[in-house]
């Protein structure tokens, strides 16, 4: 079983730069697939971005070039960097950790003004 848990949200003008962290614990969280997930109000939740265990990345369209996820194994961390960001960033973000069943954490908001 995997905790995670999400910091680094906050208010940020269009163009601006935020870093998001998710803090894994539990059992052997490097395993782990994980990814970053967004849910604007009223809308579905999307995939941002995503690393395997081995480190390959994938990523949104909307959020190629401007986005990138990586992390630390050594201290189960995954992290978001986001730059450039628009108002159509603005949502709740989640971090998420798959292995046969998924975990999610508590979310941290984002919000961009114009």
């Amino acid at each position: 079983q995997v905790q995670l848990v999400e910091s680094g949200g906050g208010l940020v003008q269009s163009g601006g730069s935020l870093r998001l962290s998710c803090a894994a614990s539990g059992s052997r969280s490097s395993l782990y697939d994980m990814g970053w997930y967004r849910q604007a109000p009223g809308k579905q939740r999307e995939l941002v971005a995503a690393i395997t265990s081995g480190g390959s990345t994938n990523y949104a369209d909307s959020v190629k070039g401007r986005f990138t996820i990586s992390r630390d194994n050594a201290k189960n961390m995954v992290y978001l960097q986001m730059n450039s960001l628009t108002p159509e960033d603005t949502a709740v973000y989640y971090c998420s950790a798959q292995r046969g069943r998924w975990y999610w954490g508590q979310g941290t908001q984002v919000t961009v003004s114009s």
